[in-house]
């Protein structure tokens, strides 16, 4: 099920859980690629994923990152995005419309195991992005309680993200 976005603006007016106060140490960590455009949105998400463990690097977050994007930038993204465990691709009408998540899905599926790229579909109030990916690509999805799941490409069925092991 796509989440909606509602659910990810939601999600990022909660009081940012300290590291101390995750379920679990924040041990596994993913690259979100995403509009600028959709800042709260990628807040939402970086909120939910730490509730499951998971830090999620977001670059205009990054206080080390160049103010205007050139080669440095690129450098960054890519080093990021081999070194963190997962690739998240957040769907939206913006990041679809981007110039910069196309190259950096190419970047990632050209780099990292197809199991360790995901899709994060959204949902707006009339439609759902991200629909193009999904026969390539594993995906996040919410379960009906509001968990997130880390499902495989093509099935409906995945395993809550707090549970997904690494090697």
């Amino acid at each position: 099920m796509a989440i909606p976005q509602s659910e990810l603006l939601r999600a990022g007016q909660r009081r940012p859980l300290l590291k101390s106060q995750a379920r679990a140490s924040l041990q596994k960590t993913a690259f979100l690629c995403h509009s600028h455009r959709d800042d709260k949105l990628a807040e939402g998400l970086q909120a939910l994923l730490a509730e499951q463990g998971v830090e999620l690097y977001i670059d205009w977050k990054d206080a080390s990152m160049p103010l205007q994007p050139n080669r440095e930038t690129a450098s960054r993204i890519q080093h990021r995005i081999k070194t963190c465990d997962w690739f998240l691709f957040l769907a939206t009408a913006n990041s679809m419309a981007s110039r910069w998540c196309p190259w950096e899905l190419g970047y990632a599926d050209g780099q990292k195991q197809p199991d360790r790229i995901a899709i994060v579909q959204t949902s707006d109030s009339t439609t759902t992005h991200g629909n193009e990916y999904m026969q390539l690509y594993r995906r996040v999805d919410m379960s009906s309680a509001g968990e997130l799941l880390w499902v495989p490409a093509g099935s409906n069925q995945g395993q809550f993200v707090r549970t997904v092991p690494f090697l």
